[in-house]
């Protein structure tokens, strides 16, 4: 899931879709849920708590990074302390599990001199190609950060992350099966093979981008509410996109990738 948005007329906090998505997780019984930014709408105190209150609530696993809305709006607390508040809650930017089935690195591509733009530092590009390397064998490896790789279908405006090639190409390099982002609030799907050209023959690398759960810009027609849902065995990828449609969730699409 992507951008929650606590704290924003139309965020997360709207007590149907609290419930909902509780009982979704509940059916479901996820080994972890992804949180891929933007937990807040400002970035305030009062906003984090509020959404780990609930992220906890939810009883699975969590690993979380952070949005570009989870910093400070104004300086100077904006550049002097940006993830006090969010490390306060998650005690960590760069978040990594490990089991015998999964393998997941979170990255940190905000920028705190710009309000979307995104980018990786090279120490968090390293920090998620050694938690990536560290999988036991068989074991799906997933990479997390915010901003996309892959564009959104409709707006254009929100840039995708800096150096995406290069990021893809490292990650994909390390392993990672799926890639995980939010920011546009726009679900897409794709696999690495139906864009870019590469030498030799690549395992699959799926790039996916959760549609957003909050909706603070309501006009946006473009802007469905929803999750994607991720399931893997020895053989397959299957990512399916549930929308929240008349109080239910509605699963709008399912694609599965070959694995390897």
């Amino acid at each position: 899931m992507s951008d929650l948005h606590f704290g924003a007329r139309n965020g997360l906090d709207d007590p149907a879709l609290e419930r909902a998505l509780v009982a979704l997780v509940e059916r479901i019984q996820p080994g972890v849920v992804v949180v891929s930014g933007d937990l807040t709408h400002r970035g305030l105190r009062a906003e984090h708590e509020a959404a780990a209150v609930y992220l906890r609530g939810l009883g699975a696993p969590l690993l979380v990074v952070p949005g570009n809305h989870d910093i400070p709006l104004l300086p100077p607390s904006r550049f002097t302390r940006p993830w006090r508040e969010f490390k306060r809650e998650w005690q960590t930017d760069l978040p990594a599990l490990s089991s015998a089935d999964l393998q997941v690195a979170g990255m940190n591509s905000v920028r705190t001199w710009v309000h979307q733009g995104g980018g990786v530092p090279r120490g968090g590009v390293d920090h998620a190609v050694a938690v990536l390397g560290q999988a036991a064998p068989g074991a799906l490896r997933v990479a997390v950060l915010h901003h996309q790789l892959a564009g959104a279908p409709w707006r254009t405006r929100k840039l995708p992350v800096a150096h995406r090639s290069r990021l893809l190409e490292e990650l994909a390099g390390a392993g990672a099966e799926l890639i995980l982002s939010g920011h546009v609030h726009q679900g897409t799907i794709s696999e690495r093979s139906e864009f870019e050209v590469v030498a030799e023959d690549p395992h699959t690398c799926v790039l996916a981008t959760a549609p957003g759960l909050g909706r603070p810009r309501s006009h946006r027609r473009n802007e469905a509410r929803g999750v994607l849902v991720h399931r893997a065995d020895a053989k397959e990828i299957t990512v399916e996109t549930h929308v929240w449609r008349g109080g239910d969730w509605v699963q709008t699409a399912g694609r599965t990738f070959p694995r390897g």
